[in-house]
């Protein structure tokens, strides 16, 4: 039995900063609105034709994780890709990445528990290295939000929380089972699946064809809904409660954690989680004032920023936790 670690960390956003201000040109919205509510000052959007797509962002991502992991791409012996906004409909961006990588044959996973995606993505390639199936697994997270998003007062509610990104991160077999991957833990409650949802296209309520046909300008299916206040509620729950389940089953505290890095799906979430376990500012990666919501991709752009800012060093104990859409949550502890 072995333990999964990761070796190598990589994140790639569009150049193209919206500000609030440059928000409040196309909706009713304003800077101090938005702020107030979520902590966002600006985002990255792509920009339609200049060939960022969730796949090619997760391609950039993936090069930088793996330059840095000091492995070559054929090395890599399986896929996971993350994410709620894949470039087709079908096929999923797994195995896009591995054609566009130049990657031998080997298999391509696609994970869709959005907020979630990145932190079940690491749970399963974790099962398939400590298992010892699989040496190396390149795991992604990629979202183009702003695409499918309604960019008008009526959608302002969701639109302003969302940007595009992405982040990889390589797990590789370590020995030392002290090290790495010590836990993960997953949840769901769907009875709440459609307090945060994108019905339409959908095969069981509206696919494509009844969208034509209906050709309906009011038809706001196909647009992301999130019940707010409901969301925010549940998500201070599960956040603590996984968080506090990870701990627990590893015989560690609040207290040991050197950095906590929560999915950035609101500041006032990340804060709130923060205070109730007594832990500081330096203990806590946020980056959501920078690049808003970016789902599956926000935990491993904030992770590799963390790394990178030297904010996480060997023998630190870092705690991954994230809920979203589905509802789907889950933490994952790692011993760096």
């Amino acid at each position: 039995m072995f333990n999964s670690k990761i070796i190598g960390l990589g994140f790639y956003v569009p150049e193209n900063v919206v500000t609030n201000d440059d928000l409040s040109k196309v909706m009713d919205t304003n800077d101090e609105w938005i702020q107030e509510r979520t902590g966002i000052k600006e985002r990255r959007h792509v920009i339609k034709g200049d060939g960022d797509t969730t796949t090619t962002m997760g391609v950039k991502a993936a090069k930088i994780a793996i330059e840095r992991a000091g492995i070559d791409k054929d090395d890599i012996d399986f896929i996971v890709f993350a994410t709620l906004s894949p470039d087709y409909y079908f096929p999923g961006p797994g195995v896009l990445v591995q054609r566009d990588l130049g990657i031998k044959t080997v298999g391509a996973l696609d994970v869709r528990n959005q907020c979630s995606g990145f932190v079940y993505a690491l749970s399963v390639a974790d099962q398939y290295i400590k298992t010892g199936m699989y040496k190396n697994v390149l795991v992604i997270g990629s979202e183009l939000h702003s695409h499918g998003l309604d960019m008008t007062t009526r959608g302002r509610g969701v639109s302003v929380i969302f940007g595009d990104g992405a982040g990889a991160a390589i797990l590789s077999r370590e020995e030392d089972t002290t090290k790495g991957i010590l836990s993960t833990h997953l949840h769901s409650e769907g009875q709440h699946a459609e307090e945060l949802s994108l019905i339409a296209p959908g095969m069981g309520k509206r696919w494509v064809n009844d969208i034509l046909a209906d050709n309906d300008p009011n038809d706001e299916s196909y647009f992301p809904y999130m019940n707010g206040q409901f969301v925010f509620k549940n998500a201070v729950v599960r956040f603590s409660e996984v968080i506090v389940e990870g701990l627990k089953a590893n015989n560690l505290e609040a207290k040991d954690i050197n950095m906590l890095v929560p999915h950035q799906a609101n500041l006032r979430i990340s804060q709130f989680i923060q205070k109730k376990f007594g832990l500081q500012d330096d203990q806590v990666y946020n980056n959501i004032m920078n690049y808003g919501n970016t789902t599956a991709a926000s935990i491993p752009i904030a992770l590799t920023e963390a790394w990178e800012q030297d904010k996480i060093k060997s023998g630190d104990l870092v705690v991954l936790a994230a809920f979203g859409s589905g509802f789907t949550w889950g933490s994952v502890i790692i011993r760096w």
